[in-house]
């Protein structure tokens, strides 16, 4: 479209350098929405991270939808795992977890778990590699280099429930806290981009950092409220009073004046 725009501003002479052209337009996939997660999961997940307890559940293959539909697969023993981090990534919801079998960090997709009952026992919280459940995720799904995404990479506690946020979040990380709040980790392309779309969401807002995104919410709420400041029409306002006109006095002696 922008070729033919281009096209149509040109001499004729130079038309034909442009009709030569061949290219391939590539774009990046649109983020597809993940499949639909089961509430009740969702919840016996969270429950499960909150109370730091063992969750162990059944794991659908790849292959299958979810986990409900035709049961566990066979012969397949549940999973137990410490249960971390639920988070959103790209549309779909995944647990990160110390799989207690495997003795390593996993993620699991959430449309594919089945919690089994009861939990427990009770466990202590390990330390994620690198301490950012957000780098762990994005290096874990794309080999996440920050040198190479968005230069602008920004975090906040929003004062939503993270079911109400991540359909809105496609390409960040949202993070379950509680059952009214959660983190987000986005990124963009300038930090006042980032802070405006952050403040599209109608919650308090906390901004764990870097300092950049706490000054670029600065500059915004500098500029809305000079946007919601009343304004009169022009001409309807009281004139502004004629400076006044100062006369030179008489000369007094000793003072230098007239000289």
């Amino acid at each position: 479209r922008a070729l033919a725009t281009v096209r149509q501003v040109l001499p004729a002479r130079l038309r034909h350098r442009v009709d030569m052209l061949r290219f391939t337009a590539v774009e990046r996939p649109a983020v597809r929405p993940g499949p639909p997660v089961d509430g009740t999961v969702l919840m016996a997940v969270s429950a499960a991270v909150r109370a730091c307890e063992v969750l162990r559940f059944d794991y659908a293959p790849a292959a299958r939808a979810s986990a409900s539909e035709g049961g566990p697969a066979a012969g397949v023993p549940a999973r137990r795992v410490e249960p971390h981090h639920l988070v959103t990534w790209c549309g779909r919801w995944y647990l990160v977890a110390w799989d207690l079998d495997r003795g390593d960090w996993r993620t699991f997709r959430a449309d594919r778990m089945a919690p089994r009952t009861p939990t427990g026992p009770r466990f202590a919280p390990r330390e994620l590699p690198g301490g950012d459940v957000a780098a762990f995720v994005t290096r874990r799904f794309e080999g996440f280099d920050e040198s190479g995404g968005r230069p602008c990479r920004g975090e906040v506690v929003l004062g939503l429930p993270a079911s109400a946020v991540f359909p809105y979040t496609r390409d960040g990380l949202v993070e379950e806290l509680g059952p009214d709040r959660c983190r987000l980790v986005l990124g963009s392309w300038s930090w006042t981009g980032l802070a405006a779309a952050v403040g599209r969401f109608d919650a308090d807002i906390e901004v764990v950092g870097p300092p950049e995104l706490k000054e670029a919410f600065a500059r915004l709420a500098h500029r809305y409220a000079g946007a919601a400041a009343p304004r009169l029409p022009v001409g309807a306002g009281p004139s502004a009073p004629s400076p006044e006109v100062r006369r030179p006095g008489p000369c007094t002696p000793g003072t230098g004046r007239g000289r």
